[in-house]
């Protein structure tokens, strides 16, 4: 299993305040469509300024370690197997 440090060492080369299309690249390409509704649904902490997103590099990985990104990981497995 893949903890904090592993990901901090991943993403070393990011920002420590990442944009909307660095999330969408640090987890694994996604559509700026799914990063938002991640965001707007507080999934991944962060803070708004008038219509900007502020995502702290640190709140991305608590996500990539959270429950709701394993039980997504699975389902996203299960459905490409049954393809």
């Amino acid at each position: 299993m893949r903890d904090k440090a592993y990901y901090e060492k991943l993403f070393s080369r990011y920002p420590d305040i990442v944009t909307i299309s660095q999330l969408q690249q640090m987890l694994g390409g996604i559509s700026e469509k799914n990063a938002r509704k991640l965001l707007m649904q507080n999934h991944i902490n962060h803070y708004t300024i008038r219509r900007a997103y502020i995502i702290p590099k640190t709140c991305v990985i608590d996500y990539l370690l959270s429950d709701h990104y394993y039980d997504y990981r699975h389902r996203l497995a299960r459905w490409e197997r049954e393809r």
